[in-house]
């Protein structure tokens, strides 16, 4: 069922249960996995609350499996909180030769891990993270059901009326960074193809929640009175407590050669209107800079809803509950996403 109420949100404890609270399907997932979970790079912007998601999915299903979550935990806080939801957490630098050698045997494997700020100072590392290591995770699991997220950065810049491209669209990156991200899939193909590991590759843009997204990076702009770029002048984006989702239970469409699936949201939205709604709900004057290009990033999902159906959270709750975020001062990441970056340099 869709959530249709208004969406109050007065602390960061309240957030990240509804970013994790299981959904049924998440559930009845749980109910049919064979084994456990190994999720690397949990210690993210996505991972603590996908890590939450599988192991309340695991409990409330019965399940004797357990959930086991990777990282470099530099935030002790989050490892603490992930324990406390009953997952296992394992400490590991994956750049490190050993690590993938102590890691435990799974079933299935989320891989979450990848590099983007900063791809410009240190190209290297950029393409370490997100190409190298992850064909280390596949030689590691090779008989294990595995999804991989990406990014939809690997498409290249089309015009909105398109609707965005689908998975069959030729990939263009532009950069270095989307440029490793596409190495990262070929890589995980190669893989994939060589020893027979089901895979599924997801394209995420943008996941969005209160504390980080551009939904965030725009409404703080007009909060604040800055003005708001306008050259990617439109964008998808996908609620992250729905990412999550869809990212669980993606584990059950895995094969070989691996299945691509774009997630995101269901509209192409203007940055210029989502900046004069934000200005209507937080009573500011939207100001603006520069002019909308004829082509922005955008991803065409339907496939990805046909097989694990709709968003839950609609768009208009996903608004307010920024809104109200922002204008009560509710904490941040404090990573913008860049997202008005055309030229791929992050």
């Amino acid at each position: 069922m869709r959530m249709n109420e208004p969406i109050r949100i007065s602390s960061e404890d309240e957030l990240d249960d509804l970013l994790s609270d299981p959904y049924p399907e998440d559930i009845d997932w749980a109910r049919q996995l064979r084994g456990d979970v190994l999720v690397l790079g949990a210690g993210g912007k996505m991972g603590p609350t996908l890590v939450r998601r599988i192991a309340r999915s695991l409990a409330v299903a019965g399940s004797s499996h357990r959930v086991r979550a990777v990282s470099r935990f530099s935030r002790p806080e989050i490892r603490a909180g992930l324990e406390a939801e009953g997952a296992d957490t394992i400490v590991a630098d994956l750049l490190d030769p050993g690590a993938f050698s102590r890691l435990p045997d799974c079933e299935s494997a989320l891989w979450l891990v990848g590099s983007k700020f900063g791809s410009q100072g240190r190209p290297d590392h950029t393409w370490a993270t997100n190409a190298y290591l992850p064909g280390r995770m596949m030689q590691r699991y090779p008989d294990a059901r595995v999804t991989v997220l990406s990014t939809g950065n690997v498409y290249p810049l089309v015009a909105p009326g398109t609707g965005g491209c689908g998975e069959e669209h030729p990939a263009a990156p532009v950069g270095e960074y989307a440029e490793s991200c596409l190495g990262r899939e070929r890589v995980v193909e190669y893989f994939s193809r060589r020893n027979g590991t089901r895979v599924t590759i997801l394209r995420l843009n943008y996941a969005v929640e209160a504390r980080y997204g551009v939904l965030l990076d725009v409404a703080r702009r007009v909060w604040e009175g800055e003005p708001v770029p306008l050259e990617m002048g439109y964008v998808n984006v996908i609620w992250q407590g729905d990412a999550n989702s869809a990212c669980f239970r993606s584990l059950a469409l895995a094969e070989s050669p691996p299945l691509v699936l774009n997630l995101t949201g269901e509209e192409v939205l203007s940055v210029r209107e989502l900046a004069e709604e934000f200005a209507a709900r937080l009573g500011r004057e939207a100001r603006f800079e520069g002019r909308e290009s004829p082509t922005a990033l955008l991803s065409d999902a339907r496939r990805c809803r046909e097989l694990l159906g709709p968003p839950h959270m609609p768009l208009d709750a996903v608004l307010g509950l920024v809104a109200d975020w922002v204008r009560h001062g509710g904490p941040t990441l404090g990573k913008p996403t860049r997202f008005e970056v055309r030229d791929g340099k992050f």
